[in-house]
């Protein structure tokens, strides 16, 4: 997998703010079958908490039936949001749950 490239805003862009107070540089971190770059938690923001995280994955493609293949990790009083920008998947969890 890779990091998906990106050009730096230029002067003038309308999608370029007037100020960067900080830039947080993902780390990767590996989840089994595939890796995420996480920018949060991080040490530069602090104030965030220890129970947000912010990670980015993709863009990848499985082997149709094959999948991702996570190892266990605890969601416990932790909710997850994603978001998919193509493609489709389908969550189960080791409790039973099931979300397409």
């Amino acid at each position: 997998m890779s990091w998906n490239p990106a050009e730096d805003p230029k002067p003038g862009d309308k999608f370029a703010c007037d100020a960067i107070e900080t830039v947080i540089v993902p780390r990767a971190r590996d989840l089994g079958s595939f890796e995420v770059r996480r920018a949060l938690p991080s040490a530069q923001r602090q104030m965030v908490g220890p129970f947000i995280f912010f990670d980015q994955m993709g863009p990848s493609e499985f082997l149709l039936g094959s999948g991702m293949d996570v190892r266990p990790h605890p969601h416990i009083g932790l909710s997850t949001v994603t978001y998919l920008f193509d493609g489709e998947i389908v969550h189960r969890d080791s409790l039973g749950t099931e979300l397409p």
